[in-house]
């Protein structure tokens, strides 16, 4: 589904990729990890093109994804999650995931402001979709509420939401379960296993909880100071002497591994 091949980035003297490489199957679930600073979220700004590489491609289902603007992202059925809450607080709940919706709209600006008949087709049938996926996330009774105020593990879910009303087939998490106690890492956890077959999905996620990456992940991918330092099944990367020091700043044997 997802061919990321030699890509690199760079800001000013410093070097955000380098030469990054790796594939994604269709309905595979893959951890992408590495020490802050390692070119994670750059790799995701690259995905739904925030940035633009200087070197390497990316190709979607067959499309060179850097030839392609930002809006265009969604249509094609990709959609993220990001590490800092990007949701409108004075918005509602269920407003807030619209706007997920909001590239699935076919009104044009004429007919919008004269709220025709297919407009407001429109608008009740994206809102029943709405009201769905807000339904399987158990928000039907925060929906009509300000996202400000609401505990941070239910903005989490708000956020999740959002993409998942876009209807992706690529769901990109950044950093899904960051500040979230035990008991909602192992709950959206749950939730993510189960909405992956549910929604067909496929996911990259961007994680440092290591429990979560390494009992959710098929594959891992490893960067470490924009490079892919290691690739495979959990088990054979968080064995692997070169994240070890990544992580830890020595060698698997000196660590005791």
């Amino acid at each position: 589904m997802l061919e990321v091949h030699d890509l690199t980035v760079r800001f000013g003297g410093i070097t955000a990729l380098d030469g990054v490489g790796f594939g994604v199957a269709g309905g595979e679930m893959v951890g992408l990890i590495g020490p802050n600073g390692a070119g994670k979220t750059t790799l995701f700004n690259c995905l739904t093109r925030r940035y633009d590489p200087d070197e390497g491609t990316v190709t979607y289902e067959g499309a060179d994804l850097t030839a392609l603007a930002p809006h265009a992202i969604a249509r094609l059925g990709i959609a993220r999650t990001f590490q800092n809450l990007g949701l409108f607080p004075r918005l509602s709940v269920r407003d807030n995931v619209l706007v997920g919706a909001h590239h699935r709209g076919r009104a044009g600006f004429l007919s919008a402001g004269l709220r025709l008949p297919g407009v407001r087709r429109e608008e009740r049938a994206l809102r029943e979709d709405a009201d769905a996926v807000l339904e399987r996330l158990s928000l039907s009774e925060v929906a009509g509420h300000p996202a400000a105020g609401l505990p941070f593990g239910t903005l989490k879910r708000v956020e999740l939401a959002r993409a998942l009303v876009s209807k992706p087939r690529l769901l990109l998490l950044d950093e899904p379960v960051n500040g979230l106690n035990a008991a909602e890492v192992e709950e959206f956890a749950g939730t993510l296993a189960a909405i992956r077959g549910e929604y067909d999905l496929t996911v990259i996620v961007v994680e440092h909880h290591m429990g979560f990456v390494m009992g959710t992940c098929e594959r891992i991918v490893c960067l470490d100071f924009g490079r892919k330092i290691a690739e495979g099944p959990p088990e054979e990367v968080q064995r692997d002497a070169g994240v070890i020091e990544a992580y830890l700043g020595t060698s698997g044997e000196e660590a005791g591994t």
